[in-house]
C-alpha cells in the first residue's frame, strides 16, 4: 500500500479537521463486499482518525424507513444501490449531501446524485459455465438469450431492477435507446415478452448476490445475470464462471445519511474522506468493482492489468449502458407490478 497513516492523518488535519474518539454506526450489505468495504475504507479511516466505525449489517432502505419514520435513527451512513438512494431521497429519508464538503470533481456526473455518493461502480453482466462453454462464453445479452447457441439452464433477476435492459438489447435495441424505448407500457411489456420467450430456460430467478454466485459456484445453473463481482470472488473460490462486459449494465453503489442520523456533520466528513482517490484505489484489492472517483487509476496502485478487468476503467465504461435513475424514478413502480405478474404466470 502506497499510503501510510501519517499521510493520510496529515491531509485528513488540512480538509476536514475532524475531532478524534467519536464513533459513526456504518451499515451495509455483509458478506465479501462488505468484508472488501472494511479492508479498503473502513479500517484505514480508523487508523487516519481515531475515530471508531461500529460497522453493522441491515437491509436495506426499508430500514431506513423503519428508523426515519419511528424517530429512532441509530445509523449514520449506509450502504445503498444507486436507484434505492434516488427513491429514499424523494421519499425524505435522506439527508441531502454537501458537496462543499465532499469532493467530487473527479467524479464522472453518473456516479454522484443529492442523496447518494458513488462508493464503487459494478456492472450487471451475462456471467457463463467455463466448464460447459470454455473461455469464449456468450458476449452480449442476444448470446444469452440465444438457447441453440448456447444450450443448458439460466438464472434471471427476480426483481425488475436490471432486469428490462437485457431483454431490450437480447431484441436489437441499441443500448442508447434502450430507456426510450422502455418509457412506455407497451415497451415494458415487449421486454417482458422476451423474458417470457427465455423463461422456459430460467431455472431459478436469484434474489442477492449471494445467491447467483452460489448459483454459479455449485454449477446448478449454466448461466446467469448478475454483479461482476461476485462472480470474481466466486471464481477465487474455485468455481467455474466467466464473464464479459460487453453491453454489461453499468451501475453503482453509493454511501448516504438517513435522516436525522445522530452524527450528520461527522457522517459528511466521513463519507468525504473515504471518497478519496487513496482510499478508493485500494478497494480493487478485495473485490473486483471499480472506484467512481476517476484519480483512482492515477495513483500507481491500480495496474494496468487490473483496471482491465474493472467495470469504470475507461474502455470498459464505453461498452456498457449506464443505468437511468430517472428512468426508474418514473417508471419502476409500474414495471415491477407488470414484472411481477411476469413471474406469477
Amino acid at each position: 500500500m502506497k499510503r501510510t497513516t501519517l499521510t493520510l492523518a496529515a491531509s485528513l488535519l488540512a480538509t476536514t479537521a475532524l475531532a478524534e474518539g467519536q464513533e459513526l454506526t456504518v451499515a451495509s450489505w455483509g458478506g465479501s463486499y462488505q468484508d472488501a468495504q472494511s479492508k479498503a475504507l473502513f479500517e484505514p479511516y480508523e487508523a487516519a482518525t481515531g475515530n471508531t466505525i461500529k460497522q453493522e449489517t441491515y437491509g436495506g432502505m426499508s430500514d431506513v424507513r423503519l428508523q426515519v419514520s419511528s424517530g429512532q435513527v441509530t445509523l449514520d451512513v449506509v450502504a445503498s444501490g444507486s436507484g434505492s438512494a434516488a427513491r429514499a431521497g424523494a421519499e425524505g429519508l435522506l439527508e441531502p449531501l454537501d458537496y462543499d464538503v465532499i469532493d467530487v470533481s473527479n467524479f464522472p456526473d453518473a456516479f454522484y446524485s443529492e442523496y447518494c455518493v458513488g462508493g464503487d461502480v459494478f456492472s450487471v453482466v451475462p456471467a457463463f459455465n467455463t466448464d460447459k462453454y470454455g473461455e469464449d462464453g456468450p458476449k452480449g445479452w442476444a448470446d444469452f438469450w440465444d438457447t441453440e447457441k448456447f444450450p443448458g439452464s439460466r438464472a434471471y433477476r427476480g426483481t425488475v431492477s436490471g432486469a428490462l435492459e437485457p431483454a431490450m438489447m437480447a431484441l436489437g435495441v441499441a443500448p442508447e435507446d434502450v430507456y426510450a424505448e422502455l418509457s412506455s407500457e407497451e415497451g415494458i411489456e415487449r421486454a417482458l415478452d422476451k423474458i417470457r420467450e427465455l423463461k422456459p430456460n430460467i431455472a431459478v430467478f436469484w434474489s442477492s448476490g449471494a445467491q447467483h454466485a452460489q448459483l454459479m459456484k455449485d454449477g446448478e445453473v449454466d448461466m446467469t445475470t448478475g454483479w461482476n463481482g461476485r462472480f470474481d470472488n466466486a471464481a477465487a473460490d474455485g468455481a467455474k464462471v466467466s464473464y464479459f462486459y460487453d453491453q454489461g449494465l453499468l451501475d453503482y453503489d453509493c454511501f448516504a445519511i438517513p435522516k436525522g442520523a445522530p452524527n450528520k456533520d461527522l457522517a459528511m466528513q466521513f463519507i468525504a474522506e473515504i471518497s478519496k482517490a487513496e482510499y478508493q484505489d485500494d478497494l480493487p484489492k478485495y473485490i473486483t468493482y471499480g472506484p467512481t472517483n476517476s484519480d483512482a487509476y492515477d495513483t500507481g496502485e491500480i495496474s494496468e492489468e487490473v483496471a482491465a478487468t474493472l467495470p469504470s476503467s475507461p474502455a470498459n465504461m464505453d461498452m456498457q449502458l449506464p443505468i437511468s435513475l430517472e428512468w426508474y424514478a418514473e417508471w419502476e413502480q409500474i414495471a415491477a407490478e407488470m414484472y411481477q405478474e411476469m413471474l406469477t404466470e
